[in-house]
């Protein structure tokens, strides 16, 4: 595996798509940037009608199918409230804290099509004016979206169209540094997907036919918990979340790894993947780490969960400061596909 150039073209295909805003429920443009992609490199796809994308990578042993799945949708926020003032009261999307969303720049896109332009906010927040502006909690309750717009009132607002119910998308501010760092918020999951696409590339570009069918379900709502629990196709008896792994206090994994999850909150996943996917690190000499991730949920598990009878597992590049501001590196990139090639040539009956 010519392991850079897939590593930069992850990169680039991840950066691309960050730039399509996708909060859960709103993530048209993300669906048709990954349909496309995985068409333009030459493969059989459709998109669901949950909204998902299923791509066919092709292989040898359809009744014994590997199911890659990672996600597209990510955090954001809904318009709960126009305020009396004509500002706006929010309700996240997905598990969006509130302290990360204080003073991000965000598009809010109302049901006309209509995008303006605002600032998450404390209320009342400049430190010269609330002498408690340091010590307020935040929360839905004590921030407010204040949008570029000569707006004073609840009537003057509602003229521009906002309504209850318009979706909120923060700015993913995405820089790639030159030590190989990725900073930006949604690299949740869409480094991923990024992953996914330039592994479909390497499978095309060499010409490799795997021995087992290999199918991605890139899902478009597992932020809520619902993402993988359908489009399943016929044979697939293996499940892989392609995900973001964690890094913090009390894991081993850094950014620059590949994390291998052998339990999260959701239970222990299937002993006999998690093995071989360690014994595919190894022998791809790809940098690994295991851990049990403290708070987390997977699509693979709203795959358990909807009654498919398969084995799972989960799997992603090390990830930092989830659900905030995220960083990763181009190691922890290159080392999530040298596990993927290394567990897709695996020719034994499983």
């Amino acid at each position: 595996m010519k392991i850079e150039e897939y590593t930069d073209f992850a990169v680039a295909e991840t950066c691309a798509l960050l730039q399509k805003d996708s909060p859960t429920g709103y993530t048209r443009e993300a669906e048709e940037f990954v349909l496309a992609a995985f068409r333009e490199l030459g493969y059989e796809a459709h998109r669901t009608v949950k909204g998902g994308v299923l791509a066919d990578l092709g292989g040898a042993d359809e009744k014994n199918a590997l199911l890659l799945e990672a996600h597209t949708d990510t955090l954001g926020a809904m318009v709960a409230e126009v305020k009396g003032d004509g500002r706006l009261r929010l309700t996240p999307l997905g598990g969006l804290p509130a302290p990360m969303a204080e003073t991000e720049n965000c598009r809010v896109v109302t049901k006309s099509g209509r995008i303006y332009e605002g600032t998450i906010q404390l209320i009342n927040a400049s430190l010269h004016v609330n002498r408690d502006a340091r010590s307020k909690e935040r929360n839905y309750d004590t921030l407010e979206l204040v949008l570029d717009e000569n707006v004073k009132s609840k009537e003057d607002t509602e003229a521009l169209g906002i309504r209850t119910g318009d979706i909120v998308c923060l700015d993913p501010r995405t820089r790639v540094t030159e030590s190989g760092y990725i900073k930006s918020r949604f690299l949740d999951d869409k480094l991923s997907v990024g992953i996914l696409l330039a592994f479909a590339k390497y499978l095309k570009d060499e010409g490799i036919t795997p021995a087992r069918r290999i199918y991605v379900h890139v899902t478009v709502y597992e932020e809520v918990g619902h993402g993988g629990a359908g489009s399943v196709p016929e044979g697939v008896t293996e499940a892989v979340s392609v995900d973001m792994g964690c890094v913090g206090e009390g894991l081993s994994c850094t950014e620059h790894e590949v994390s291998i999850c052998a339990k999260d909150s959701g239970g222990p996943y299937s002993y006999e993947i998690v093995k071989r996917l360690i014994d595919a690190a190894e022998r791809a000499g790809a940098a690994y780490a295991v851990d049990i991730y403290p708070s987390y949920g997977s699509d693979v598990e709203a795959t358990l969960s909807a009654g498919y009878d398969i084995r799972h597992g989960l799997i992603g590049p090390g990830v930092y400061a989830s659900h905030g501001y995220e960083r990763s590196h181009k190691d922890g990139v290159a080392a999530t596909l040298k596990l993927l090639a290394a567990f897709i040539q695996e020719t034994q009956n499983v």
